[in-house]
């Protein structure tokens, strides 16, 4: 029996997925157990090489509101703008118009049945919120659940959901590193409200483990730096979060890769994003939140943007 949404609660996922037998089946169980059920779910399979194939051929033919959608394979798994350019390839096979809300849905996560009708009773409420999340956590060796530690001014990459307007006037992802950081940026600038809560029922697990190796740990850390330049991110700022990352795992060196990432990046000069406006709105909001902390940042930068929002949407 279907728990389709009325049509004004209309949500597609989209989920790009490389290899991910070991931690699908908990993702595939916990959206089927949704108390509300998606209209529709998009799986990307980007060239699996393991058993991901069979495994989504199964749950299709037992579930008519899932379709997987196979896509060449490109070789490896794909991170950062490959993941942006697979969940594209899912979005362009369906009438995006159709939806009231669409969310980009990792392959690796255990939800909350009330996960997604939870974030669209905020969403009604709260008519300017365009994209939002739940918080992530993973579970260490001692069998705790432990906070990946995400700010409240992001909705995390993991499960971005999106009001369908809001994605579609931001120009939806940027194929790049710190895509999930640009869109929150961006949706702010142009008067929208972002934001990710820490509730038990939007509370959810991220099955992958942290890297399989310190050596992955510290290449995505470095990755996050050269993200941060790209993005254009204030120097001071940067360095302020470095530090701060430097006290949690992998302790001290994790902060340290970060921080060498930007700074390596810095002297290089790589390309960074071509939209100088949002740079410079991303780094007057970081200098705000080093002057008056974070909370009180986005509560200016939000108020200051809302006429942008009113003049489109509001009354």
């Amino acid at each position: 029996m279907s728990n389709t949404p009325d049509k004004s609660r209309k949500y597609l996922l989209i989920s790009p997925c490389r290899n991910e037998q070991d931690y699908m089946r908990q993702t595939l169980d916990t959206v089927i157990a949704q108390s509300e059920t998606p209209a529709l779910w998009v799986i990307v399979d980007d060239g699996s090489t393991d058993d991901t194939p069979e495994i989504l051929a199964d749950y299709a033919a037992r579930h008519d509101w899932i379709k997987i959608v196979q896509k060449p394979n490109r070789g490896h798994r794909a991170v950062g703008p490959g993941v942006v350019e697979a969940f594209y390839f899912g979005l362009n096979s369906v009438d995006m118009d159709a939806f009231d809300y669409l969310c980009k849905l990792d392959l690796d996560l255990a939800l909350p049945p009330k996960y997604f009708a939870t974030l669209m009773d905020r969403m009604e409420t709260e008519p300017r919120l365009g994209s939002c999340s739940g918080k992530p956590y993973f579970t260490n060796d001692a069998g705790r659940m432990i906070s990946e530690k995400c700010g409240d001014d992001m909705s995390v990459g993991m499960t971005k959901f999106y009001r369908r307007e809001c994605f579609q006037q931001i120009g939806g992802f940027v194929q790049e590193v710190m895509w999930d950081a640009i869109d929150c940026h961006k949706s702010r600038q142009l008067g929208w409200t972002v934001l990710s809560w820490d509730a038990p029922e939007i509370r959810f697990e991220h099955l992958r483990p942290m890297g399989s190796s310190q050596k992955g740990v510290l290449t995505g850390r470095m990755r996050h730096g050269y993200g941060q330049y790209y993005m254009g991110s204030d120097p001071l700022y940067f360095t302020a979060t470095a530090i701060f990352r430097m006290a949690h795992p992998p302790y001290v060196i994790g902060g340290l890769a970060t921080f060498w990432g930007y700074w390596r990046s810095f002297i290089s000069r790589p390309k960074k994003q071509s939209d100088q406006e949002l740079a410079a709105f991303i780094r007057r909001y970081q200098r705000l939140v080093l002057r008056m902390g974070k909370g009180k940042a986005v509560a200016k930068i939000e108020a200051e943007q809302a006429h942008l929002w009113t003049a489109t949407y509001g009354a």
